[in-house]
């Protein structure tokens, strides 16, 4: 029973929701049909009008160019970047290069020993190296990681480089 009546309470308040609605709409149609009757503004400007090709023609006067016609714009030749700033970003870039390619030998030192193939060393055997307790696949990830950061560390100095009028074949 209690259920019928939450029903039944439900039904009837979207009922009343429904005719209060309608209600409000066409009190709202009256003042549109008012407004239709009533005379425009005097202060209304002229609408703008838009030339095309076809049209242009049509148009009285002359068209507005904007600038001086005789003021030629100025080139700017860049200014060279300085040589000891180029050397500078050039030994940081070699250096971030050789960790990279240092980086990229560990990953397939590592590759190569996950599926069991034979190191890429000379000798196979270095007695430098320790004794990793951590699963290859986490040093994989960790050297993988390194890599993406000595990659961006290289792409932000380059950037810097660019902004600073640096051109790309002098940091070769």
């Amino acid at each position: 029973m209690p259920r019928s009546v939450s029903f039944a309470a439900v039904f009837i308040l979207l009922a009343a929701s429904s005719a209060v609605a309608q209600s409000s709409d066409s009190g709202s149609s009256q003042p549109a049909s008012q407004t239709k009757d009533s005379p425009a503004p005097p202060d209304a400007k002229k609408p703008k009008k838009v030339w095309t090709n076809e049209n242009l023609s049509d148009a009285n006067g002359s068209v507005s160019i904007v600038g001086d016609p005789k003021a030629k714009p100025k080139v700017v030749a860049p200014k060279p970047a300085d040589a000891q700033y180029v050397a500078s970003i050039r030994k940081q870039l070699e250096k971030l290069q050789q960790q990279l390619n240092d980086v990229d030998k560990q990953l397939v030192d590592l590759k190569n020993f996950n599926n069991g193939e034979p190191s890429t060393s000379a000798s196979g055997v270095r007695l430098d190296k320790r004794y990793e307790r951590e699963p290859i696949e986490v040093q994989i990830r960790a050297l993988q990681d390194k890599k993406k950061e000595l990659q961006s560390k290289m792409e932000a100095l380059l950037d810097e480089a660019r902004k600073k009028c640096v051109e790309p074949g002098e940091l070769r």
